[in-house]
């Protein structure tokens, strides 16, 4: 079942970097609203407030709810910035949504089994060449997340980004760019190490053995 997240907010008419400090000294995030073919609105909501929401995955690709002095509009996430040396976060973007009009979002990626997949039992090292993939839809089929079933992954194995499943209704942006020579990997499972230098070593080996001893063959 999908979350229900709301921001309560309040909006504000001063701008300017001395009106921003001012909000965060106050426990304010300031931030806006645009998109849906309205005019841009300033807003405020509680740091203590929306750090809470960060703990869950699912705000940053899910539809929220944000109330303005009291009246609800449908948003989603577009932009979060954080203060670069301190917890704090010091402006949010959120674009209003149509629910007939479709969206481009990130999403993360969610890799099912990979700790009891038949590589990682053999030892080996599962990769992950992406964590999220950007993709287009309507609002009312943003999945929170994509999942990526590797139970069945041995060493060696490899999930090419057009072997990801999507939900219905949900592309992948730069699908129509993807062929037999563009297939960027989503994640792999490797040998272990040790595995590996003992492989090399072999070959080696086996490679001096074969070798004629020097003056033969002149």
């Amino acid at each position: 079942m999908k979350e229900n997240f709301e921001i309560e907010a309040v909006s504000r008419d001063t701008q300017g970097k001395g009106a921003s400090r001012r909000l965060r000294r106050e426990g304010m995030v300031p931030g806006i609203i645009y998109g849906a073919d309205k005019e841009p609105e300033m807003i405020a909501t509680k740091h203590s407030d929306l750090i809470q929401h960060l703990d869950h995955e699912a705000f940053f690709s899910h539809i929220l709810s944000v109330k303005v002095d009291g009246k609800a509009q449908r948003v989603v996430l577009k932009d979060l910035q954080r203060h670069p040396s301190k917890p704090f976060v010091t402006h949010l973007d959120l674009l209003r949504v149509k629910m007939d009009e479709e969206i481009r979002m990130t999403v993360p990626l969610h890799f099912d089994g990979e700790d009891t997949c038949p590589g990682a039992k053999a030892g080996g090292i599962l990769l992950k060449g992406m964590t999220d993939l950007e993709i287009e839809c309507l609002p009312g089929n943003l999945p929170e997340y994509i999942g990526v079933d590797v139970s069945g992954m041995g060493i060696g194995d490899v999930v090419h980004l057009s072997e990801v499943t999507v939900p219905d209704g949900v592309v992948i942006v730069g699908m129509d760019q993807i062929d037999e020579e563009n297939d960027p990997m989503v994640v792999s499972i490797e040998a272990p190490r040790a595995q590996e230098e003992e492989s090399e070593g072999m070959a080696v080996a086996e490679g001096e053995a074969g070798a004629a001893p020097e003056g033969e063959g002149d």
